[in-house]
């Protein structure tokens, strides 16, 4: 049976893969510098996600941005799943440094590897973002014409005014659809960008020696597990914390901007799929359920879940670089690979919030979050 390596392995996503490929029978490395930003300040004692895979895996605490750990981690290796990055579309925004270090400098560094040493690597996955699109796909009812927007107007979300309107005709607004995989890339943050290098960079330097590659554009993923203490990424665990203290919740725009929720489970099954057969080779894929569901659903869902009430302020703050819509097409990926997606939304639901009440209770850092971006400039 292959060894597998997967950086980020102690990760929200990489945590349940590595338990779903121990269980057939792979031969699992973790490459992790266990950020506190995900698993608390003392996350070797303290951290469930480290603690799942903790004497099930070979652990090696690193870096992706040190040389050594990679060349540690990569021997004997055959397969690679490279998950290790910074992750938040906000945060990225005022730690462009961090987060060009990590994700682009650090992917540099594996491919050097792959290029210039004698190594066993026969392919690599890599996880992307549904950020790199930006905006969805939009269509124009009245042009009957396919629109990827850009940005915008400052001066509508000053008014109030948050969907987007059709460029050649701004008394209409737009139909958002699914976002395909080749639709446009306009990536409205540094992690977005950050996330496109990453995927390119591995796809052109992995054909060009001959090692199938893979990229998975992931949507917003959610389930039992995920970080309860990071208020950049994540906004069930953002809003089941406030929930949990019966603070209110400050729901931006006015809460009918939509994402694509796809359960943890899912993404590991797709990301399996991609391991294994041969006709993910060189291709990227989506990994969603195709299904937008909007903020306020989200939010009176979890308040239903959980049976405290509190209340929600629709407030039509916004964060500059923010998206409005963005849910996946995700035709090939069932095409290709026979991917469908087993858990929906009401479903998953249940089980994170199940978990969630079995959890000690997390400290609140978003309104932390919420002064940081302020401050910088980037919400309004």
């Amino acid at each position: 049976m292959k060894n597998i390596l997967i950086t980020g392995g102690a990760g929200f996503i990489g945590s349940n893969l590595s338990l779903q490929l121990l269980q057939k029978g792979y031969r699992i490395t973790v490459l992790d510098c266990l950020h506190p930003q995900i698993h608390g300040e003392n996350p070797e004692q303290s951290s469930p996600l480290y603690q799942s895979i903790k004497d099930k895996v070979h652990f090696i605490k690193g870096d992706v941005t040190n040389k050594s750990d990679w060349q540690k981690a990569l021997e004997n290796q055959h397969i690679v799943v490279h998950f290790a990055a910074e992750t938040g579309t906000g945060q990225s925004m005022y730690e462009i440094e961090r987060y060009t270090n990590v994700n682009v400098s650090g992917t540099a560094i594996f491919l050097d590897y792959l290029t210039n040493t004698q190594h066993t690597i026969e392919k690599v996955i890599v996880a992307s973002s549904r950020a790199v699109y930006g905006e969805g796909k939009y269509f124009s009812e009245k042009l009957q014409q396919f629109f990827y927007p850009k940005d915008r107007k400052e001066t509508d979300l000053e008014n109030g005014i948050f969907e987007l309107r059709n460029p050649l005709d701004e008394t209409e607004f737009l139909e958002v659809i699914a976002t395909d995989e080749q639709s446009n890339i306009q990536p409205k943050s540094i992690y977005g960008l950050t996330k496109y290098h990453q995927e390119q960079a591995l796809m052109i330097c992995c054909e060009s020696l001959s090692i199938p590659c893979v990229a998975f554009r992931y949507q917003n993923v959610y389930g039992p597990g995920q970080s309860l203490t990071n208020p950049y990424t994540g906004i069930l665990s953002i809003f089941s914390t406030r929930i949990k203290q019966q603070k209110s919740i400050n729901i931006f725009e006015d809460g009918k901007e939509s994402r694509d929720f796809v359960f943890i489970d899912d993404v590991v099954l797709a990301t399996i799929l991609g391991i294994e057969k041969q006709e993910a080779n060189y291709q990227v894929f989506n990994v969603g359920t195709g299904i937008a569901t909007n903020v306020i659903t989200v939010a009176e869902s979890l308040i239903k879940n959980y049976g405290i009430q509190i209340p929600l302020e629709i407030s039509g703050q916004y964060r500059k670089g923010d998206i409005r819509h963005n849910f996946a097409d995700i035709t090939l990926i069932k095409e290709k690979l026979g991917f469908v997606p087993t858990v929906d939304f009401e479903t998953g639901l249940k089980l994170f919030c199940n978990w969630v009440n079995q959890q000690s209770p997390a400290e609140d850092k978003y309104e932390q979050s919420l002064s940081e971006l302020k401050s910088k400039g980037l919400m309004k």
